[in-house]
């Protein structure tokens, strides 16, 4: 079976899924319009709208491109014709309706609101990244590819290091790397104010300096636009250097994190650093089908608090309350390993593990690692030298 073949195999578990869990929320259909959801349901992108009927196949209702050659594509200016188009193949008007109320605008919501003649919809947002978070085996297929280079790049990284850079430099030159090797260039994530591009590169004090995006660690950005990572100041010696450059060299991502040194530095931030890679080991003997993901940032903070490095965990200024989270088509899929998750793990998930620390004046350090999760415990997927490396 070719990749198209395979494709379009997966693109029919994935619509049963969905519509799976219409049925059981008593919904008549459901229109996607963002393009990740999209891009998940048809394997392409398109301006338009995807709609899935609780029972039956799914209607491309398209402005454009020109050229879509699915089955029952349709092509439209604006969405009041969507009715039109479905009453003249015969099909059932939805009573009920999914739409994707925590991403798109007020203005579309309403708009298509009125289109199906509904006081309310749904929301298909949360539904959808639930079901994006289990992957398919064609899904974890591309997740291992994206590792595969995502390594790689990483490996390289040593090569393109000059003494004296500024800490954007370094980080243009990881670009680069990264783009020669298939990356995608575009760092996909949920939510407002997380705007990164390509990734994130802290060296030394930089490390301290929190942000009002929703990452891990934060750094004072190159522009007050952008208000994290890399700030253009100089590396220096005995100061640590966190790389967590996107995995996006398919459209599902890896996440991964390393640290380099120039020279060496600090005892305390090798000790820290060992600490992850320690909560990265225990987890991956713990971690299972059924394990709670608050019982996994639990397990984190105990050789946190045991160590007596609890001040510069996940931050110094402002302290991040997760220890992981869900990849995919986004950096930040479900589930989220904090504290008060309600959630569980479940096989075929795909998550990051990023136990950090900031070290005063060094710079961060820690490890960051994608998984999968298996019928019997979890597996890595990201699999390079752990220590910190000197440069």
């Amino acid at each position: 079976m070719n990749y198209q073949e395979t494709l379009s195999k997966d693109l029919e578990i994935r619509c049963s899924h969905l519509q799976e869990a219409m049925r059981a929320m008593n919904v008549d259909a459901c229109v996607l319009t963002t393009t990740v959801n999209v891009f998940y349901m048809t394997g392409s992108v398109y301006n338009g709208y995807f709609y899935l009927p609780a029972e039956g196949n799914p209607y491309h209702f398209v402005k454009r491109p020109e050229g879509i050659t699915f089955d029952n594509t349709v092509y439209i200016r604006k969405p009041e014709q969507i009715i039109e188009e479905l009453q003249n193949r015969n099909v059932s008007l939805p009573k009920t309706l999914l739409l994707e109320t925590d991403v798109i605008s007020f203005g579309e919501c309403s708009r298509l609101l009125n289109t199906f003649r509904l006081n309310a919809a749904a929301d298909a947002s949360v539904l959808m990244r639930k079901i994006r978070s289990v992957k398919t085996a064609f899904e974890l297929e591309q997740v291992k590819i994206c590792a595969r280079r995502h390594e790689a790049v990483y490996k390289l990284i040593p090569s393109v290091f000059k003494r004296g850079m500024a800490d954007l430099e370094f980080q243009i030159e990881i670009e680069k790397l990264m783009r020669l090797h298939g990356s995608l260039g575009l760092f996909r994530s949920y939510g407002e104010n997380m705007d990164i591009y390509m990734g994130s590169l802290l060296a030394g004090e930089n490390a301290e300096v929190p942000s009002p995006f929703d990452f891990a660690l934060g750094g004072a950005g190159s522009s007050p636009i952008l208000p994290l990572g890399a700030s253009g100041q100089k590396i220096q010696e005995g100061q640590t250097i966190m790389v967590d450059m996107a995995g996006n060299y398919t459209p599902w991502m890896t996440d991964m994190t390393r640290v380099f040194s120039v020279g060496k530095t600090l005892d305390i931030a090798y000790r820290a650093h060992q600490v992850s890679i320690d909560i990265h080991n225990h987890t991956m003997d713990i971690a299972k089908p059924g394990t709670k993901c608050a019982d996994l940032y639990g397990v984190a903070m105990e050789r946190v608090v045991k160590a007596n490095l609890e001040p510069y965990f996940m931050g110094i200024k402002q302290q991040a309350k997760f220890v992981g989270h869900g990849v995919g088509l986004e950096i930040n899929e479900p589930p989220v390993l904090t504290p008060r998750s309600k959630e569980i793990l479940e096989p075929n998930i795909v998550f990051a593990l990023e136990p950090k620390f900031v070290i005063p004046e060094v710079g961060a350090v820690g490890i960051e690692n994608t998984y999968v999760v298996t019928d019997g415990g979890i597996e890595k997927l990201t699999i390079l030298e752990e220590n910190i490396i000197e440069l």
